[in-house]
């Protein structure tokens, strides 16, 4: 089992940054595929970020040269710096992990732990 918990999400005006922290528990952090998920009011829930174990890392079009996905394996915590924030960014930001190999991964069926999320708000 992994435990993810987030944190860092709040409030922002656009054009903000916010950092958001992912910390996980319960496996060998090194060997998990970290990424990045978010769900709007009335929308489905989306990718917008993945990273490898070895530190590959792969982006949403829409979040692309804004975000950037991190990992410190000695601290076991996942980052997402988001930069430019837009009002269309405001969410609920979810991190899953999964200890299988294929990447890259940008289906939510690709991971098996999820955490509760944090929100976060862009206003304009």
């Amino acid at each position: 089992q992994v435990q993810l918990v987030e944190s860092g999400g709040g409030l922002v005006q656009a054009g903000g940054s916010l950092r958001l922290s992912c910390a996980a528990s319960g496996r060998t952090f090194s060997r998990l595929i970290m990424g990045w998920f978010r769900q709007a009011p009335g929308k489905e829930r989306e990718f917008v970020a993945a990273i490898s174990q070895g530190g590959f890392s792969t982006y949403a079009a829409s979040v692309k040269g804004r975000f950037t996905i991190s990992r410190d394996n000695a601290k076991n915590t996942m980052y997402l710096q988001m930069n430019s924030l837009k009002p269309e960014d405001t969410a609920v930001y979810y991190c899953a992990a999964d200890q299988r190999t294929t990447w890259p991964k940008t289906g939510e069926y690709e991971y098996d732990y999820w955490g509760q999320g944090t929100q976060v708000t862009v206003s304009s």
